[in-house]
């Protein structure tokens, strides 16, 4: 829990803690280090400003907060609580560490406190979600210990899959203030209902933490979610308040509107005291091998950020370097763990890697080494993003650019916690969007956090929810406001689907199976696959569905807290992987091949004698080698052929078609049109996320010489998500500036032939063959003369609502 002053906090004073400048010239002191910095960005201190608690705060609250080393709350979260107590909803959107769970939990304890003293029934309840187990888990253990003093009023208790089933049935009937996920709200909690009916009776509180993360396809999950337990609620009796908080959010109200469908109040006057932040961009060098095409290669982002990692422990700096795979976590940890080991064995020892997949036991004692600084330097997934409190970090590495600036603030925002002052470095990837932004930094710090956008009315996530409602209590007219205008459609489909049955006033779930089965709420597309060892039939872990075909086929090398492994089989129906431990030479990935149709054009945008389409389409997908790659050198070994089954995905893209006589004025003749179209996709993929706020693992690409649809030659960009996630629109809203950076990105890039940092791609199927750098730069060149203005661009989709596919967080989400 984030607080104002700590009274357990690292004995060290912040004063004298190594400041953010001296730990970054350090690391700018090695041989040729300085000049990868290629900005520094200092961030100055600022002053806090006090308030009193509102008078209706119950004093034993006030005096456990007092007890915690905090005499008087932040200007910020006196507010909060005020309007938290006036029955209306509220979004506390301030800084990184400053206090907002407080400001949240200080009106919620209160109430139960209160509520404890009525003389009947169960007395006030509240719900705590989080994106994931680890931040849940993490704030139960605040709330113990500081609501120790109010006794046992105050009954917090953690209810998510991880949580022993002996222990469900005394949550549901005793505790107070459940901390749970929207999966398990999803899934456990709501179809349940009867047996939580106490609890929802008298539920006063829903307080949702890192609501920023709530957006694109999932966030719009998260808001029928929402509906559905509001609407459980007021059949109970209950209309609870909502409690959002989020350090990196645009609009927070009209945001946390859309995510609840109430009215919500802003509170975004951050009175909180900040500490120096020096914020340093960091571009890997060169090295002296070539890769595909004989393309030079920079130093990998994982290498520099091992680097960074081990000299940081070493100078005895508290620090976390966040990576944007799970992989590369464990690469990160292993490499630091190794070169610490030449140092001094002993700090080998306090190198760890977190990541989603770990078995809750894994996670919780690496929670408890973190936190208790048992750990010195740290290698994770997003899984850390979020505001699980890890007091006294120093330094911040970031590995990659982590797909929005949101992202990069929550990751930047885990330093100086404690009042003191931080490092944050972002280590670029050989990717053309890391490139641009360390040689802009405008584009990181003159510019605004994303808007959390989403899209409840999405039809694709409409339909299961209004299903799962039906199931949990019968659907009437009255119900349909809540869940918005799409449902007057979609309930006479899903009738003659055969899923919900009209009789008399209401529509009923007509299926035996549980309906809250009908969708993923992340997207992950089915039941994580178990990773289990051979030999010994010990679970290692899980891998998301959806990976499973790429990361843990047979013959992947798959690393697990710092041990290899081989993969012997992938057994797809009973989604078990089984491996064996081994020492391989080498690391393997993944090839696959994609086709794409056209299902329907919605808009169809003249530019010049080419076309700007936005729509409808069917993509189909199919993992079918993987290379294995020497571990020093990235040099391919072999190719080995798979045999899986493909994967169609119905979803939204962008595409854009170019004519005989715009191929003749770029002089594109037939041998280079594949290469030119090849590399504008790749290069307009990897910029997309400057524009459309998402992630580039998020979106794909096909470009084919002449498209059966089309009967053009034809670049598309896709959403990954089923029925599309809203950068494919984004995109088409802002295509002429997207393709002009796009076009930028690839002429100013230095090297000769094409390279990850402008037309070569990291996830590319065919090997990044065919691809022509100068062509490309022609094609573009051309498409763009051709482009309109942007009103007329924007077409008629420009009224329609767009959706921000960040993602969810990665860590250990599931129920």
């Amino acid at each position: 829990m984030a607080k104002n002053h700590r009274s357990d906090r690292p004995p060290t004073d912040p004063a004298s803690r190594p400041a953010p400048g001296a730990v970054l010239d350090r690391l700018a002191s090695g041989p040729s280090r300085a000049s990868r910095i290629t900005h520094t960005e200092h961030l100055p201190p600022r002053e806090g400003r006090h308030a009193v608690w509102p008078d209706r705060i119950r004093a034993e609250v006030v005096a456990a907060v007092r007890a915690a080393g905090i005499e008087h709350p932040w200007a910020h979260q006196a507010d909060a609580a005020e309007h938290a107590l006036d029955g209306d909803s509220v979004v506390v959107a301030t800084g990184t560490a400053s206090g907002k769970s407080l400001a949240y939990l200080v009106p919620v304890l209160s109430t139960l406190l209160e509520g404890a003293e009525a003389p009947n029934g169960r007395g006030a309840t509240a719900l705590y979600l989080a994106p994931t187990k680890a931040l849940a888990a993490d704030q139960c253990r605040s709330v113990k210990k500081f609501s120790h003093p109010l006794g046992h009023s105050v009954r917090p208790a953690v209810y998510d899959g991880d949580t022993p089933f002996e222990e469900r049935e005394w949550i549901r009937q005793y505790a107070n203030y459940v901390l749970t996920n929207p999966d398990m709200l999803h899934r456990g909690i709501l179809p349940s209902h009867p047996r939580w009916s106490s609890f929802l009776k008298s539920l006063r509180y829903v307080v949702i933490d890192e609501c920023h993360t709530y957006r694109g396809v999932f966030g719009s999950h998260v808001a029928q979610v929402l509906r559905r337990l509001r609407r459980l609620c007021a059949r109970y009796g209950a209309s609870p308040v909502f409690l959002l908080a989020s350090a990196t959010a645009a609009e927070p109200a009209v945001a946390a509107r859309r995510l609840t469908g109430l009215p919500v109040v802003e509170v975004a006057d951050d009175a909180s005291p900040r500490g120096e932040l020096v914020f340093a961009l960091w571009e890997p060098p060169l090295t002296e091998l070539h890769g595909e095409k004989g393309a030079p290669v920079r130093r990998t982002a994982t290498a520099e950020a091992a680097d960074l990692l081990t000299d940081l422990t070493v100078q005895g700096v508290r620090s976390v370097a966040f990576v944007r795979s799970r992989r590369g976590a464990e690469l990160i940890s292993v490499i630091s763990q190794e070169r610490l080991a030449e140092v001094d064995r002993s700090l080998a020892r306090r190198v760890a890697a977190y990541r989603g997949g770990y078995l809750p036991e894994e996670r919780r004692a690496l929670e408890r080494a973190i936190h208790s600084g048992e750990l010195l330097g740290l290698a994770a997934t997003n899984a850390l993003e979020l505001g699980i409190d890890i007091s006294g970090l120093d330094a911040v590495v970031i590995a990659g650019y982590p797909g929005t600036r949101a992202s990069l603030w929550q990751q930047a925002g885990r330093a100086g916690r404690s009042g003191q002052g931080a490092l944050a470095v972002l280590v670029a990837r050989d990717d053309p969007l890391d490139t641009f932004l360390v040689h802009h930094p405008e584009a990181l710090f003159d510019q605004p956090v994303e808007s959390t956008v989403l899209d409840p009315d999405n039809p694709y996530v409409l339909a299961p929810h209004l299903c799962a409602a039906a199931a949990e209590l019968p659907l009437t007219d009255e119900d349909l406001d809540l869940f918005g205008p799409a449902c007057e459609g979609l309930l006479p489909q899903l009738e003659a689907a055969k899923l919900l049955r009209r009789r008399t006033r209401a529509w009923h779930w007509t299926r035996r199976e549980r309906a809250a089965d009908l969708t993923d709420i992340r997207g992950e597309g089915g039941r994580p696959v178990q990773v289990v060892e051979e030999g010994t039939g010990r679970l290692l872990g899980t891998v998301d569905a959806g990976a499973a075909h790429s990361t843990v086929h047979e013959g992947a090398v798959h690393l697990h807290q710092g041990r290899t492994y081989l993969v012997r089989s992938l057994d797809l129906e009973d989604s078990v992987a089984l491996v064996e431990e081994a020492a391989p030479p080498y690391s393997t990935v993944a090839r696959d091949t994609t086709s794409i149709s056209v299902l329907e054009t919605d808009v169809e945008v003249p530019w010049g004698d080419g076309r700007l389409c936005y729509g409808s389409v069917e993509v189909t997908n199919q993992v079918v080698s993987f290379l294995r790659r020497r571990l020093i050198t990235g040099e391919v070994l072999g190719e080995t052929k798979l045999d899986l089954p493909p994967r169609t995905l119905r979803t939204r893209a962008v595409w854009w078609t170019v004519t005989e006589d715009q191929l003749d004025r770029a002089r594109i003749s037939p041998e280079i049109l594949g290469g030119s179209l090849h590399a504008a996709e790749h290069a307009s993929i990897g910029l997309l996320p400057l524009f459309a706020t998402c992630d580039r693992w998020d979106i794909g690409g096909v470009s084919i010489p002449l498209h059966p649809d089309t009967l053009l030659p034809t670049v598309f960009v896709y959403d990954g998500h089923p029925g599309g996630a809203g950068f494919a629109e984004r995109a088409f809203h802002t295509a002429r500036t997207w393709l002009t950076a796009t076009r930028q990105a690839i002429a100013s890039c230095e090297c000769d032939a094409g390279c990850p940092s402008c037309i070569q791609s990291p996830k590319c199927g065919n090997g990044n063959d065919p691809l022509h750098k100068r062509g490309a730069v022609r094609l573009l060149t051309v498409l763009l003369e051709g482009a309109p203005e942007a009103k007329e661009a924007a077409g008629e989709v420009a009224d329609r609502p767009t959706e921000d596919p960040a993602g969810p967080p990665e860590g250990p989400h599931a129920p």
